[in-house]
């Protein structure tokens, strides 16, 4: 039979279920302590000398609801603190050292976890006819300001968590695609599909705190480096749930009927509606996968030896390029070398004469190639959340720099909070541009947001830079900025050091965002880069689905 309808949520691994952080990234238990905090703090001159304590939520400032349910919805509110905190902003570093200083912002007046449409459309009825806000709600990791509310423009705002509709409905083999709810997280997704020997393949850093419908909402782009990496190839069909009502795009391969439904609810970030379900393409999982890592003595020769490499036929799985700070910061190297991280994999044939073309490729290029063993699924089982603060002291082998590399890379969010807890400014942001433009723009990116960060705190920053995806026509840098801050002005500090950081990108035509969305953060720069013409139709297009406008207030429109 072609289609499975309804498929099952395993029990499986629920044993125990660990504790979500309400300030900070990921769980409780993974954050680094006091001590490994101040060791953290000591690699940044002028951090403090202890650690921010961990805010308590009876410390903030949250005021009674200002705005009851209707008895018909009061079971799906809730107006309870710790869940308005946790819903109150995302997981940048804004949002971290806002909570750390107790200064959340706007705190919902209640949060709400409908259990299918009708219950979403009845929400948004009665938000409507209130004046609140609604700000809709997946696994709350935003990094741009997109899950909180800013101003104070509307009566009461109700965040809208999604997480409750989690379920695969109906699979398609014949097809090879899957109707799937919204609120699904990746791990609850993965795991109904993978009886099926299926996968969505999508894996974001995020991968384990964020949700369909936010990949959907955001235009997400996942680990894989190049071919379908992004979600928006792997939508079929959306269905939108709107205060103007709901609607369902057909579900095609393929269609040149005019500009496209999905289109316009992609990346819209709830500010057009709330994505409720959608079918969504999926592949057989891979079964023969192989990695390497290759060293380059020369930042500027690596570059081309992956631009190579993008315009070949290859299509490696894994493409990233660290600089020699973020290979140090990652233990992939400690000689200074610049690390690119080659990873392959099929669901069809053995990937070993692929890699070994690509080593040939990056020799070609200056590269010195060392082959650890194959790689793992970054899909299965449970993620290292090992309490180690940094790399091994001993230098990497030939066979580590890429398994160090991923464990830096999950690690990551919780260390840059622990160092928020120093007082340390350490954000990230990251672009694309076409490869005519990606060599100055990442030294200009060094030398005028280092200058800046210099010149605002008056410490020396660190700039390290990677790429993430890569294209024929152009890649995806990823800048991180690491500086001490000022005490109780770190926020402006980094706006501050963002503001420079965004010119220099709009000056070198790079987007404002490659895969984090726009959110309220990027406000400054995606309005730089979109056309008036379009922001004309996409007002008028708030104004017929949105009447009210309730939906996300501030978000890619005013």
């Amino acid at each position: 039979m072609a289609a499975t309808p309804s498929v099952p949520r395993s029990t499986r691994n629920r044993t125990r279920t660990p504790t979500r952080s309400w300030w900070g990234w990921g769980y409780t238990d993974a954050h680094p302590d006091d001590a490994e905090c101040a060791a953290l703090g000591a690699l940044i001159p002028g951090t403090l000398a202890r650690p921010l304590p961990i805010p308590r939520i009876a410390d903030l400032p949250i005021a009674p609801p200002a705005v009851t349910p209707p008895r018909s919805l009061a079971h799906l509110v809730t107006a309870d603190p710790r869940a308005r905190a946790a819903h109150a902003m995302g997981k940048a570093y804004r949002d971290v050292i806002r909570a750390l200083r107790a200064r959340p912002g706007r705190i919902p007046d209640l949060v709400a976890h409908p259990t299918g449409d009708r219950e979403v459309a009845d929400l948004l009825d009665w938000a409507g006819t209130h004046d609140v806000a609604v700000i809709p709600y997946g696994g709350g990791s935003s990094v741009v300001g997109g899950v909180e509310y800013r101003g104070d423009a509307h009566r009461a705002v109700l965040s809208l968590d999604l997480t409750s509709m989690d379920r695969v409905l109906e699979i398609d083999t014949a097809s090879r695609s899957a109707h799937i709810q919204a609120g699904a997280l990746g791990p609850v997704l993965e795991e109904q599909l993978r009886p099926h020997g299926l996968t969505l393949r999508h894996f974001p850093q995020s991968f384990e705190f964020s949700t369909l419908g936010g990949w959907l909402a955001t235009r997400a782009g996942g680990h894989y480096a190049t071919g379908r990496t992004h979600i928006d190839d792997f939508v079929q069909s959306l269905r939108v749930i709107r205060p103007a009502g709901a609607g369902t795009s057909w579900r095609l391969p393929a269609s040149g009927a005019g500009p496209s439904p999905d289109r316009l609810f992609l990346g819209s970030e709830g500010a057009l509606g709330v994505i409720t379900e959608a079918w969504m393409r999926l592949q057989e999982r891979p079964r023969h996968k192989a990695s390497a890592s290759v060293a380059f003595t020369d930042f500027h020769q690596a570059l081309e030896a992956v631009r190579a490499l993008a315009q070949s036929d290859l299509a490696p799985a894994n493409c990233r390029l660290l600089d020699p700070g973020e290979a140090l910061l990652s233990g992939a190297s400690r000689d200074g070398s610049s690390v690119l991280v080659l990873g392959f994999e099929s669901a069809t044939g053995p990937v070993g004469d692929r890699l070994a073309s690509a080593l040939d490729l990056a020799r070609a290029h200056g590269g010195r190639a060392e082959t650890p063993p194959a790689d793992c699924d970054p899909s299965a089982g449970t993620v290292d959340r090992a309490s180690s603060v940094g790399p091994a002291d001993r230098a990497p082998s030939a066979g580590s720099a890429v398994s160090a590399w991923r464990s830096a890379f999950l690690r990551m969010p919780y260390l840059r909070d622990g160092l928020a807890r120093m007082g340390a400014v350490v954000e990230t942001f990251e672009t694309a541009a076409t490869w005519d433009k990606i060599p100055a723009l990442i030294d200009a990116v060094r030398t005028e947001v280092g200058a800046a960060a210099l010149k605002i705190t008056g410490h020396p920053a660190t700039i390290n830079c990677r790429l993430t995806h890569v294209y024929p026509d152009g890649a995806a840098p990823y800048f991180t900025v690491a500086v001490a801050g000022r005490p109780g002005a770190e926020v402006e500090v980094w706006d501050d050091i963002k503001a420079v950081a965004v010119e220099v990108l709009h000056r070198h035509r790079a987007t404002i965002t490659h895969h984090h969305a726009v959110g309220r953060d990027h406000r400054t720069g995606y309005d730089l880069q979109r056309p008036e013409p379009f922001a004309l139709a996409l007002r008028a297009a708030k104004e017929a689905l949105d009447p009210h406008r309730i939906l996300n207030p501030g978000v890619l429109l005013d």
